[in-house]
């Protein structure tokens, strides 16, 4: 009785062993399925970015091309895009990248957006201009009198376009600084060291800019180009963008000096090379570099 009684639980525990080992397998087979669902998932979503990155080059290119006033501008944040297509093909497609590479697309084609704007502006002027010579090349045919007239006022509004009114820059230098705890900062470009980064440059003058407050901001990107700061959030008319650290100066048309610090994390503080950006407001202003060792 006692050895019917064991062989009925022996097959009653081989029974339950048999469902426990069915339903791990089904699960082991639907964990594998799904892990092999995201992982195509990430993989067409880094597709789709690289795709998006190669368009945004391919823009650059053909504005470059037609546009000679603001080149260096261009060139400047094309080269930013193609930085960021060689890392995202350097690297494993992960939810963390896929999210990162996202907001840098977005702060990417928001300043595409603004620069795309200024050069259609300066297109439209220099249109206007060439109008406006025309029309008056015409009027000095027909009235020789006024000929002399009508040069002075070519002369003088040649000058005045010259004399673009944006805030212009010079001197632009950035490096890595240690806080002493008297306050005092002293240059450093170990990256191990480094409290703070420090970016300065002087405000050249300019009669024709309006003088008053400015919003100056700094952003500067490490070598493996991220941000590195307070990575503030500036809602502009263009669209967002983020920048590492920001101060307000008051302008008077004259010559300026500003330094601008930005703080750090020390994960973020790689050796190798770090590129500046200074901006008023959503105005890129002047690009920098410098070395942290």
């Amino acid at each position: 009785m006692t050895e019917k009684k064991n062989n009925t639980a022996l097959k009653v525990l081989t029974g339950i062993l048999a469902v426990a080992l069915v339903a791990l397998s089904i699960y082991t087979i639907k964990f594998y399925n799904e892990e092999k669902e995201n992982k195509e998932i990430l993989q067409k979503e880094k597709s789709v970015i690289e795709d998006e990155l190669n368009e945004l080059i391919v823009k650059y290119d053909e504005a470059i091309e037609e546009n000679e006033i603001m080149d260096q501008d261009l060139v400047n944040a094309r080269d930013r895009i193609s930085r960021l297509l060689d890392s995202v093909r350097d690297n494993e497609a992960n939810l963390v990248l896929i999210s990162r590479y996202r907001r840098e697309i977005g702060n990417l084609k928001a300043e595409k957006d603004r620069l795309f704007r200024v050069v259609d502006s300066l297109s439209t002027e220099n249109q206007m201009l060439s109008t406006s010579l025309d029309s008056t090349s015409v009027a000095l045919q027909q009235r020789t009198k006024l000929s002399d007239s009508l040069k002075t006022t070519n002369q003088s509004l040649s000058t005045k376009v010259d004399k673009a009114s944006r805030l212009k820059i010079s001197g632009l230098t950035g490096e890595g600084v240690i806080v002493r705890n008297s306050g005092k900062l002293v240059e450093n470009d170990n990256n191990r060291r480094v409290d703070q980064i420090r970016t300065c440059f002087t405000i050249t003058a300019n009669d024709l800019a309006d003088a008053g407050e400015k919003n100056m901001y700094v952003q500067v990107y490490n070598p493996e180009n991220e941000l590195v700061g307070d990575e503030i959030v500036v809602q502009h008319e263009g669209g967002t963008m983020v920048y590492s650290a920001s101060s307000n100066v008051f302008y008077e048309n004259e010559e300026l000096d500003v330094c601008i610090l930005a703080k750090t994390k020390e994960d973020k503080l790689l050796e190798g090379n770090y590129k500046v950006y200074v901006y008023n407001d959503a105005m890129l202003l002047g690009t920098g570099s410098f070395t942290l060792k």
